[in-house]
């Protein structure tokens, strides 16, 4: 598998992850063989390191460092919240608020203990096609969100998302399991719906901001079509 590589510099190098990939081998997953960190490792046939995580069904912007004098620099950037991160994502229903923050606590996986979390989001398009999914209604609706979370809580998007009830497509964890089925055998869709779509940061060297921006995977781009929104939307 070749890597898409979005930003490089002799410090620090930025790749498209695709969904379904891990960033490295977790106890969990002792007995794969294939990740990101690896992958990348003999592409570019250098040491680097991974200074955040993705969950493996989600693809986007992945970041590594190339030094490891500057990893605590970069993760600091992400612990004081400074780094901005958008995600995009396909989800059940239409918000009644096209634009709020979901300011809701979630449990720690780790300790057990409730942690802040904050995720604001914005409706991009909204769609409404002529089945019914629920068994209630005779059409289904769905929208496209632009997601900024402003805390890094395990699964934190997946997680809010379904405790407003409108669950991404294709979250077979946290999700709901009519929708997936549905887009499976409608539309053969078998990957989740969650995109890190730009990550925005100080360089730890020159300063300077940069921006990172990953176009979205097939499986994304072809839902989009499915439910009938324009490219606009995906260019925007």
């Amino acid at each position: 598998m070749l890597l898409e590589i979005l930003f490089e510099d002799e410090y620090l190098i930025a790749i498209n992850k695709p969904s379904g990939l891990l960033v490295h081998r977790t106890s969990i997953a002792a007995d794969e063989t294939v990740f990101a960190l690896q992958l990348l490792r003999d592409q570019i046939g250098q040491h680097v390191s991974p200074v955040h995580r993705l969950d493996r069904p989600t693809s986007g912007i992945l970041l590594f460092s190339k030094k490891e004098e500057i990893l605590p620099l970069l993760k600091e950037q992400f612990a004081d919240r400074s780094v901005k991160k958008t995600y995009l994502a396909i989800v059940r229903g239409i918000p009644v608020n096209k634009s709020d923050l979901i300011d809701h606590p979630l449990k720690s996986e780790r300790s057990g203990r409730m942690q802040e979390a904050k995720t604001s989001y914005q409706v991009i398009a909204e769609a409404e096609i002529p089945f019914d999914t629920t068994g209630r209604y005779p059409t289904s609706r769905y929208s496209f969100l632009e997601l900024k979370p402003e805390t890094g809580r395990t699964h934190q998007i997946r997680r809010h998302l379904a405790h407003i009830r409108h669950y991404i497509l294709g979250d077979k964890k946290h999700g709901d399991n009519k929708q997936n089925q549905f887009f499976e055998k409608q539309f053969g869709l078998e990957n989740l719906l969650l995109h890190a779509r730009q990550l925005e940061f100080g360089h730890p060297i020159s300063k300077e901001t940069i921006i990172v921006r990953a176009e979205l995977p097939s499986h994304f781009q072809k839902t989009i079509t499915d439910l009938g929104w324009s490219k606009f939307h995906l260019e925007e």
